[in-house]
């Protein structure tokens, strides 16, 4: 198979008789421009639903963050398993990209051939991937979020925050978006693409949007070397977070402060204490599952005064499922 149909070479002959193992399949590769074409917000969200819920009762395999020959450029590795599949996906962040013209991030899932253990499957899924990790951002709003919220305040201007707009507003009325940058003229540049999209987005000073906002979404590369994001004085009561940034240890967006006034939520506990917004929670903060809270197995909000975190450090369950989603769009099965 190609990324657009069957090859027309004969297929492998896959079956196996006495003393024979059986061949390898062809090996089917999706390009970027495949599954960007794809995915949308309702796919990956979907997706995360059933990547969630398999959380509770699967196994769900921590995350490795290392990096290149070059230490500025990083990658991370997730693995995961399903009853019926299994895979890995490598998720690269390469600043120096912008000098080529290309996203600082890209992302490859590979898929093995649960027979063999040989690869099956390679999806290049830059853009799907920014979709994914907005739908957990979604999720997390949806299960935890006030009903009544409708002022989103995001910090952050880079790739990943426009789709975290565009997810949290399909789950939650959202009239007004607030944006903070690292500079003004950032935040204004971002806050015009929003609104051109149809969106009531204004900049805004991080004080002002804290406490403003009923929904706050980080989604930055800041990391202990700089100040946390904002003030936890500045968080009003009622207020849910989702913190989409920190997926590596040392990065930081959150005053850890926050942690003793918040209930705190997260994908993976063990891997959000080494490599998520947690690692700079106290021992004593209680880390509760989202798949959890999904599955009915765990309580989300529960008033109207609570502050929620979803601390999202990246599970592979994940990429997985939004991996099966866009091969069953494309009618292809492994």
């Amino acid at each position: 198979m190609t990324a657009t149909g069957p090859t027309t070479d004969p297929a492998p002959d896959t079956s196996s008789g006495p003393g024979r193992p059986p061949a390898a399949r062809r090996l089917l590769h999706i390009t970027e421009e495949r599954t960007a074409a794809l995915v949308d917000e309702e796919l990956a969200l979907e997706a995360a639903r059933a990547a969630f819920a398999a959380t509770v009762d699967g196994t769900v395999f921590p995350g490795l963050a290392v990096h290149g020959s070059d230490p500025r450029n990083r990658f991370t590795l997730k693995p995961s398993a399903s009853p019926t599949h299994a895979g890995v996906k490598i998720g690269s962040y390469w600043p120096g990209n912008a000098e080529h013209g290309l996203p600082r991030h890209h992302s490859t899932l590979l898929l093995l051939d649960q027979t063999i253990g040989r690869i099956a499957a390679v999806l290049e899924v830059g853009t799907a991937n920014a979709y994914r990790t907005a739908a957990a951002d979604a999720l997390a709003v949806d299960l935890l979020a006030r009903a009544d919220t409708t002022t989103l305040a995001v910090f952050g201007t880079g790739h990943q925050a426009a789709y975290e707009v565009r997810a949290v507003s399909r789950v939650r009325p959202i009239g007004e978006v607030l944006v903070v940058g690292r500079t003004a003229e950032r935040a204004g540049q971002m806050s015009a693409a929003l609104a051109a999209e149809g969106h009531h987005a204004r900049s805004s000073g991080a004080e002002e949007a804290c406490t403003r906002a009923d929904v706050i979404v980080t989604a930055t590369n800041a990391t202990t070397d700089t100040p946390p994001l904002f003030e936890a004085s500045w968080v009003r009561p009622g207020t849910h977070i989702s913190c989409m940034g920190a997926d590596a240890p040392g990065k930081r967006e959150l005053p850890p402060e926050l942690f003793d006034r918040a209930r705190v939520f997260c994908d993976l506990p063990e891997q959000a204490r080494r490599m998520g917004e947690s690692q700079h929670a106290p021992a004593r903060t209680v880390l509760t599952p989202l798949g959890e809270v999904l599955t009915h197995r765990a309580t989300g909000r529960t008033a109207d005064s609570d502050i929620t975190v979803f601390d999202s450090s990246g599970i592979g369950v994940q990429d997985l499922y939004l991996g099966l989603a866009l091969l069953k769009k494309m009618d292809i099965s492994l």
